[in-house]
């Protein structure tokens, strides 16, 4: 099955306690069925000090599951995503406004 959300896509988060924040896709995992978003689900690891690491408290970011994310259209909403042959390739594009992704 073809991915609906890929690397660098802007996405909207549609629950949890980031519900309404968008940002861009930083790292996907289709195994987990997962994402992780810029800035997004923040976590505090705690991190022990090394040579060349400073230690500490480090926030980080954690992956969303992939059915809590909705791709953000150019009006700044969440939209569907759709594919289409054209030309003989498949595109993806928004349900909304129907353009090309």
């Amino acid at each position: 099955m073809a991915a609906k959300l890929k690397k660098g896509d802007k996405v909207v988060v549609l629950a949890g306690k980031d519900k309404g924040k968008s940002g861009a896709i930083s790292r996907v995992m289709p195994d987990a069925n997962q994402a992780v978003v810029e800035g997004l689900n923040i976590s505090i690891r705690h991190t022990k000090q090394s040579q060349t690491t400073q230690g500490g408290r480090i926030p980080q970011a954690m992956p969303i599951d992939l059915s809590n994310l909705a791709l953000q259209d150019a009006n700044g909403k969440a939209t569907r995503v759709g594919f289409r042959v054209e030309e003989g390739k498949k595109i993806r594009f928004a349900k909304t406004t129907g353009e090309a992704i």
